[in-house]
Parts: C-alpha cells; sequence; structure tokens
C-alpha cells in the first residue's frame, strides 16, 4: 500500500520513502562543512532550530572529514549526525539538494549554502509534521524558476510595521522565496519630499538597510521598486508637482471613467525626469541588490494632454519608450539592471524590439484567462529575459477570489516554463483602500510559491491545508480550509468581473444607482444571489467559532477571517436590501438602522487590526471609505429610506 503523500509546500520534485525512524533525540552533533564562515554559522545554526527543542544542546562542529552516516532502514540506538554537505554535483541547479533520513543519522547535500538553506526548510517543514521521530526519506529536489518572488504593495495606504515584514520575511523564505519587493509610490522617506510622504508612515532608510540585510540572511533578494511614469497620483495632486502632470484636468481612463486627479508624468518634460533620477539616486544606496523595478504601467493618460501633439505624430508606445529608456540610461549609469512591467509595450507588441536588451519584463495579469501564452512568447521571441508575474486576487474582493487565483497562478508557472521565463513574481496588491487583510493573501501565496518551486509537483497541492499548517500555525487545517472557502465565496453572486468581486462593487456603488437598477425589474435581481451569500456566510462563520488558535499568528488570522466574514455579510445585507424596493417604510428604517451599525461596527474592528500589522498612516484613507458609506445611511434615514428623494 502507498503511503499517504507528505504535507510539504512546495512538495520537492522527487521524494521516496526508504523505511524505518530516526529519533530526532539521538541527534547529538551537527556537522557542517568549513571553513567556518558567519554564512555557514547561521547554515548550521537554522538546522538545529530547525530540528527542534530536543535537539537544543547538539554540538555544532565544522569538519569537512567526516564519515558519512550509513543511511540504511535498519534500526539503530547509537547516538545520530546531521551532516551537511556542499557538493557541487549535488543538484543541476545551483539552488538544488539532496536530503537522506535515515535511523543512523541525516545527509543534506547541496551546491551552495542557498541549497542547504532549501533543505533546511523541507527539514523544518518534516520536524512541524513528525515532531519527534522524522521517517526514512530520501528527497532530490531543484526549483523550475530560478527567481521565486512576491510583490507587497506597500502605498495603497497600508505601510506594514517592521516586526510585520520580519514575519513576512521569514514565512516567504520558508515557501523558498527568494525575491521581495516592496511596491512604493510615495511611502519611502525622501528628504526632500516631505509633503508627499508626510501622513504615509513610510519606510525610512535606515529601515530599507535593515529589512534588506534581514531578507539576504534569508537567501532573499529585496529589489527596489519605485513606480516612475504612472501612479503618481500621490505626488500630482500636489501644487509643487501638478506642473508636472501629463493633463491638467478631467481625463478619461479605458474604461471610459472621467477622473479628476492626475496620475501620469508628462514625459516631454524635463523635469519629470528630473525627478524620477533624483528619486532613484537617493532610494537605490539603500539596497544590496543590483536590481530595480522602476515600474512604467498603466500611463492611462498619456497622449491625452501636454504630450497629445507628440503622441499624434509618432503613436503612444514610441513616446513612451522614449522615456523609458530615459530611465534605463540613468538606472545603467547607477550600475543597476532594470525591471518594468510589459503592459504598454504589449499593447503595440512591434514596439518590443525597442525595449533594451538588458531589461527584464515583467507580464503580469491576474484573470485565470489571462492569456500569459502568446504574450510570454513575444517576449521570449525578442530575447528578453522576463518573469511571469500572477496576482494573489485578494484585492477589491475582501475575501479573495480563490478558484480565480489558483488558476491565474498555475497558468503562469506552465506558461513561464514553456517560454523560458527565468522568474515568478506573485504580486498582492491593495486597491481601493488595501481593506483586504493580510490573512486573505496567505492561501494563494502558498500555492503560488508551490508552483513556483515546481510547478508539476505542486499543481494538486492542498493550498488551503498548507497554508493552515505553515502560514497560520494551525495543524487542524481548519484555519486554511475556512479562508480558503471564504475566497470562493464570490462565485454564488453569479457576477463574473475582472479585478474584484460583486460583493466589493456593492460595497464601493452608492445606493441611489443600486436601488434604481432594481426599481423598474418585475422581479429584483440579485436576491436570490444575495441569500445565497448570506447562507454561505453564515456557515462558514459558524465553522469558525470551532477554529482552536494555539498562537498569536493563528489567533490574529482567524480574528481578521471573522472580520472579513462581517464584512461580506454587510455587502450581502446592502445588496439584499438595494433588492427589496417594496418593503414598507419602517421596515427600510429599520433596515437602514441595522447597516448603519454593521458599518460602524465595521469601521471599529478595521481600525483595531490596521493597528495589529501595520503603521498608522494611510489608515484614515482607508478607512474614509468605509465613513461614506455610514453617512450615506444616515442620508437615507433623512430622506426617509428613499432612494434619490427628499424626505416628505
Amino acid at each position: 500500500m502507498k503511503p499517504p503523500r507528505l504535507l510539504l509546500a512546495p512538495y520537492p520534485r522527487h521524494v521516496r520513502n526508504t523505511g524505518g525512524a530516526l529519533p530526532l533525540a539521538r541527534v547529538r552533533e551537527i556537522v557542517a562543512p568549513p571553513p567556518e564562515s558567519a554564512e555557514m554559522r547561521r547554515i548550521a545554526t537554522l538546522t538545529r532550530e530547525a530540528l527542534g527543542p530536543s535537539v537544543a544542546r547538539s554540538a555544532i562542529r565544522f569538519d569537512g572529514a567526516s564519515r558519512r552516516p550509513r543511511l540504511t532502514a535498519r534500526p539503530s540506538t547509537a547516538d545520530a549526525v546531521c551532516l551537511l554537505v556542499l557538493d557541487p554535483k549535488a543538484s543541476r541547479s545551483d539552488q538544488g539538494y539532496r536530503l537522506d533520513i535515515a535511523p543512523r543519522g541525516i545527509v543534506l547535500t547541496a551546491p551552495s549554502a542557498a541549497g542547504l538553506f532549501y533543505g533546511i526548510q523541507t527539514l523544518s517543514q518534516l520536524v512541524r509534521l513528525n515532531h519527534r521521530r522524522l521517517p526514512g526519506i530520501s528527497i532530490r529536489d531543484e526549483p523550475d524558476f530560478p527567481t521565486r518572488g512576491v510583490m507587497l504593495d506597500i502605498s495603497r495606504d497600508k505601510v506594514p510595521t517592521m516586526q510585520t515584514l520580519y514575519h513576512i520575511v521569514d514565512w516567504l523564505a520558508s515557501l523558498k522565496i527568494n525575491q521581495l519587493q516592496l511596491y512604493t509610490e510615495h511611502t519611502f522617506a525622501y528628504r526632500r519630499h516631505r509633503t508627499v510622504w508626510k501622513d504615509a508612515s513610510p519606510m525610512t532608510p535606515a529601515e530599507i538597510r535593515d529589512i534588506d540585510k534581514y531578507c539576504r540572511d534569508r537567501f532573499i533578494e529585496l529589489v527596489p521598486n519605485q513606480n516612475c511614469f504612472g501612479h503618481m497620483e500621490r505626488w500630482l495632486r500636489h501644487a509643487r508637482y501638478r506642473p508636472l502632470a501629463e493633463v491638467d484636468g478631467p481625463w478619461r481612463d479605458p474604461w471610459g471613467r472621467v477622473r479628476e486627479t492626475p496620475s501620469t508624468l508628462n514625459p516631454r518634460d524635463p523635469r519629470s525626469f528630473r525627478l524620477v533620477s533624483a528619486l532613484l539616486d537617493e532610494l537605490l544606496p539603500n539596497f544590496t541588490s543590483r536590481r530595480v523595478n522602476v515600474g512604467c504601467d498603466e500611463t492611462f493618460e498619456l497622449g491625452q494632454g501636454r504630450s497629445r501633439t507628440a503622441v499624434s505624430r509618432r503613436g503612444r508606445v514610441a513616446v513612451y519608450l522614449d522615456f523609458v529608456r530615459k530611465i534605463h540610461r540613468h538606472v545603467s549609469r547607477l550600475g543597476r539592471r532594470m525591471q518594468m512591467w510589459a503592459d504598454i509595450v504589449q499593447s503595440d507588441a512591434c514596439h518590443i524590439s525597442r525595449i533594451p536588451d538588458d531589461v527584464i519584463a515583467l507580464e503580469w495579469g491576474y484573470e485565470a484567462d489571462h492569456d500569459f501564452e502568446s504574450r510570454c512568447n513575444n517576449l521570449s521571441a525578442r530575447g528578453l529575459e522576463y518573469y511571469v508575474c500572477p496576482g494573489t486576487s485578494s484585492w477589491c474582493s475582501f475575501g479573495g477570489r480563490t478558484r480565480n487565483a489558483m488558476a491565474n497562478l498555475q497558468r503562469a508557472a506552465r506558461a513561464g516554463l514553456e517560454h523560458s521565463a527565468t522568474g515568478y513574481l506573485i504580486t498582492d496588491w491593495g486597491d481601493g483602500g488595501h481593506r483586504q487583510y493580510w490573512s486573505a493573501s496567505v492561501v494563494p501565496i502558498t500555492y503560488g510559491a508551490a508552483v513556483a518551486w515546481n510547478e508539476r509537483a505542486n499543481r494538486g497541492l492542498d493550498a488551503g491545508r498548507a497554508a493552515s499548517t505553515f502560514g497560520f500555525d494551525d495543524p487542524s487545517g481548519l484555519l486554511g480550509r475556512l479562508w480558503y472557502e471564504l475566497g470562493n465565496v464570490y462565485l454564488l453572486t453569479g457576477v463574473s468581473m475582472k479585478n474584484r468581486t460583486q460583493l466589493y462593487k456593492v460595497i464601493e456603488t452608492d445606493l441611489d444607482p443600486l436601488i434604481e437598477l432594481h426599481d423598474d425589474a418585475p422581479q429584483p435581481r440579485g436576491a436570490e444571489e444575495a441569500i445565497a451569500v448570506l447562507h454561505e456566510l453564515a456557515r462558514l462563520s459558524q465553522e469558525s467559532c470551532s477554529v482552536r488558535a494555539g498562537n498569536c499568528e493563528a489567533q490574529v488570522a482567524l480574528i481578521e477571517l471573522q472580520a472579513t466574514i462581517k464584512v461580506m455579510l454587510h455587502a450581502a445585507e446592502r445588496w439584499l436590501f438595494s433588492c427589496s424596493g417594496d418593503l414598507e417604510a419602517a421596515a427600510r428604517r429599520r433596515a437602514l438602522h441595522c447597516l448603519g451599525d454593521g458599518m460602524n461596527f465595521i469601521m471599529q474592528t478595521h481600525e483595531t487590526l490596521w493597528r495589529i500589522r501595520n503603521r498608522p498612516g494611510g489608515m484614515r484613507d482607508s478607512l474614509a471609505r468605509y465613513r461614506r458609506i455610514a453617512d450615506e445611511y444616515l442620508e437615507f434615514l433623512k430622506r426617509g429610506g428613499v432612494a434619490g428623494r427628499p424626505a416628505r
């Protein structure tokens, strides 16, 4: 009978059960390869920590001549050894490793310290699953993608505390992630630009240097990420920078909406480049990475304002690339290699040939049906190095979109492998005031990290159970399963939309148009679906009461889960209210009072949870989105609960 598959994340490329078992208490010595460098001391210490408290007093010795223990399944009562070996032939990949466990000891072999580190992460998970007695096992493992990264949005209101960042880095390292980017628009404390960041609780240069070292010690490269062209709203809203904007007035986005605040720099104004180059000059010395992501995505209003003449004469992408190439030359002079989002050049693929040869293109798309295949082929045919960049689907959803995220993450991995991508970058955005909580991203990041390491071995990973065990420290699997299932509630609405859910849209849309949508319909649209959502959320809420959160992380994740259920319940109740035009006036007033009380509770909870993981800056802006809804309920009550008409 075949033994059950071990719960490992990422699951290794090759796993073979060899029989026997090793009681951890018998491991009396950890032998590491010389010389006794600071890096190898860290590796040896991490190994001892991974083996748990029963090995806490084991000696660490540096000796290249130690004999390997005989790794047979035959039981042994002798002291066991954990031997770390550096061998350039241990794996085809510099990050690969071999892990062998038998009654006489453990041998971990790798071509590099990074490979040893990744082997230790697998060993640590085995210890967590088996506690004091490890099974006899032989593992051969190496990654599909040499670069496996996560990008966290720290500009859409939420800037994590340093303690939160340390926790995230430790967890990402355990998933064998080796690149981290902190997406920045205005949340770095630039010396001469206090006006932009003064209310944002930004990252300081000293904090960046500190987290950079923390990442390096865990074999993670912290890559600077500063948007340098589009998404500059937080700069251009201020009078000092407004003259650098592409537009000076209302403009129309690709979805037909009229917007008031400019977001894109005028690439024809020399002052725009001077600003960008000065920002990079100040930011980059705080990072040891020789790469930098300069963004340059979604330059929506380019050609609608000050560059209109140039764009009409030469084309939008050509004008765009002129500015991008200026940034590239400056980045190259600073000794860095540039990364940039690929959406604009992919809109007119004939311009891909104008991207400088050493740029790393970032092909992003967040829907299950995103055409990674043809878009990766465009970049591969040009000979560019590039990453595939799927997303967690957590933003603009409250609870996530699990099915979409899993399909998007897996498709990106398959297409990237087929078309020779060198990296896989999981993006976690914070659009709409970053009102989803960190725990909503844990399941998709767990799955994305796994398929980035090895797509074939991990495509069927039980991501909810793995996230529960290794992300929330809940070995029962219940907490991860509940987050997984909460992320699929959006499917019950019967409405499919890109980058958001129906419940999020209901929260964001004013009640007047929501009600008017249903007033003239013979049967209110959405009432049946809203009721189905309410039933499912009630079930999840009841099940969450069974979670036994044993430590701080599990407790916070549980509170975040229950708070998210409350927000989604509110959205469903608001949706149902908008469908209930035939309610009597007294019943409508009672419903509005309940909705108002519910929103006040949501705001209080949101503020409390915000302070647990994040700095105070940005919280007021995020809360303002909920405050608008609370005020709307009060206004409706003044009007007697009637849409669009004054109270009698």
